[in-house]
């Protein structure tokens, strides 16, 4: 019998390029993308790359130099920016600071790319591909907010060790994060909020929010996105958290 690729143990074995394994359990493409999604992706993807991020083209895992993406204004990270609506209304809104969005599914990347040539903003930057690839080449400290949007929920449980919410996602985040920065949680699960509230604080943050009722109040600036809109539509309720990095 195979052994059940949840089961097996991660190795030190590497990828040729010098890349650790790491798993991954989200989809990478969908069945489509349309002739003007793929213009976007040819034409519009790599101007808006933050730096050699991959290990093909930075195997020694050379720092980024953030401020030189933006001209040195704050940056903010969004992991997992699905169709990109958060992104780019928090983009539009605060255009005095630079964001990073993050999202290995390349039709989501697709989508955002669209959004970007439609609004016409510049204070973006895209990486498609695993926020922990981006972490590592992110000097300590460096970004000033980050946002988790209804992240995959992978709902048995035996998945759960595959959320973002764990210690190899959170340890690397709170690095990045500068002293005093704020990390967002929206989420329609449940049993999602539960892990949240439990994983993340062991990697240093401190929950803002007060519970229970605070969980219910989305933040002043918040952008609605596709996945909030079909949640309410199937009778299900945002919660919303705010961590803190001490500082």
């Amino acid at each position: 019998m195979q052994d059940d690729p949840d089961q097996t143990a991660d190795t030190d074995d590497r990828h040729p390029s010098g890349a650790p394994w790491r798993n991954f359990y989200g989809r990478f493409r969908g069945k489509t993308i349309r002739a003007s999604q793929q213009d976007y992706l040819e034409n519009d993807l790599d101007a808006l790359s933050p730096g050699p991020v991959g290990w093909d083209v930075n195997p020694d895992r050379k720092a980024l130099d953030p401020a030189a993406i933006f001209g040195g204004k704050p940056v903010w990270l969004e992991i997992g920016f699905g169709g990109g609506e958060h992104l780019i209304g928090m983009a539009q809104r605060y255009p005095e600071v630079g964001i990073v969005g993050c999202e290995p599914f390349i039709n989501g990347v697709a989508m955002l790319l669209g959004k970007i040539r439609r609004a016409g903003v510049a204070n973006l930057a895209v990486h498609p591909g695993d926020a922990r690839d981006l972490f590592d080449v992110l000097p300590d400290g460096c970004v000033h907010k980050a946002f988790l949007n209804y992240p995959d929920p992978w709902f048995k449980n035996r998945h759960h060790r595959r959320r973002f919410v764990t210690q190899e996602h959170l340890i690397p985040l709170f690095r990045v994060l500068a002293p005093g920065a704020e990390f967002r949680v929206a989420t329609d699960i449940p049993d999602y909020v539960r892990q949240t509230l439990a994983e993340v604080p062991k990697a240093g943050f401190v929950l803002e929010t007060p519970l229970p009722t605070g969980m219910a109040e989305p933040w002043d600036d918040w952008v609605r996105t596709r996945y909030e809109q079909k949640a309410l539509r199937e009778g299900r309720y945002p919660h919303y958290l705010t961590f803190r990095k001490p500082g």
